[in-house]
């Protein structure tokens, strides 16, 4: 299994990342992808520093789209380096939040369409976070190339139409652990929709964690739950979920290239 997207930098793992990478390998999870995009320039520093050291762990750089507004040019030089680093993999999160609105629309967009440019620059895919937002993150992705670059739409809460409009733009669904409350049918239902060669599973950890550790800390352990949630959605088997969402992984991450 890949989780596709944790953050394994923050605090919340501070006293026992150890034992939850070790909890993660154990319960078969081969690979974790660090996404640095939090306040500020510091957790993609973090996340490269933690993808140096591990292994079995690489990154991605970025700023949450909640602080774009606060970015001065030199966050943008600092992270145009960093994401040159060996074992970055991706650009982002970044994208659109209008649920919070804690950046300005406007500031959001502008910081989206630089974060895609650089992820153009060094050959990355664009990881997007998208939350009340679709129409705009339709046309940044479709105004900007972005199809070209490859991406992943991160903890996907659409529903049928919105995986549709982003799989006409090559992107990729991540299905966290939300698709394991039964409340959430919309995103169960793209998950049973979307091509099988174009889903992946994420913890998102330390938030969002699925059934039964929901209200918990989340850790990349416990993709498995999500991962079989995705199975059953599917129709399939355990492993064959595995099989083509860790292959999605590899091919949209270049992961061994």
């Amino acid at each position: 299994m890949i989780d596709t997207h944790c953050h394994l930098d923050v605090d919340d793992f501070g006293p026992d990342r150890a034992e939850v990478l070790a909890r993660a390998r154990a319960a078969g999870v081969s690979t974790m992808i660090c996404i640095g995009s939090g306040r500020d320039v510091g957790a993609a520093r973090a996340a490269v520093r933690l993808a140096a050291e591990e292994p079995d762990i690489f990154a991605a750089v970025g700023v949450h789209p909640h602080d774009v507004a606060r970015m001065a040019e030199q966050d943008w030089t600092e992270l145009a380096a960093l994401a040159r680093a060996p074992r970055v993999v991706g650009v982002g999160e970044t994208g659109l939040d209008y649920y919070y609105n804690h950046s300005p629309p406007d500031a959001q967009r502008a910081a989206y369409r630089r974060f895609v440019a650089l992820a153009r620059e060094v050959g990355r895919p664009v990881i997007s976070h998208v939350r009340d937002a679709h129409d705009d993150a339709f046309e940044v992705l479709a105004s900007t190339g972005a199809r070209d670059l490859g991406g992943v739409i991160h903890c996907f809460t659409g529903g049928v139409p919105e995986a549709r409009r982003y799989l006409e733009l090559d992107q990729h669904l991540s299905f966290s652990g939300i698709l394991t409350f039964k409340s959430a049918g919309p995103i169960r239902e793209a998950a049973a929709f979307a091509p099988l060669d174009r889903i992946l599973v994420e913890t998102d950890a330390p938030f969002l964690a699925p059934i039964p550790f929901r209200g918990k800390r989340n850790e990349p352990a416990y993709v498995a739950k999500t991962l079989e949630t995705l199975a059953l959605l599917r129709g399939i088997s355990v492993d064959e979920a595995d099989h083509h969402t860790t292959e999605n992984a590899r091919r949209v991450f270049r992961l061994g290239t």
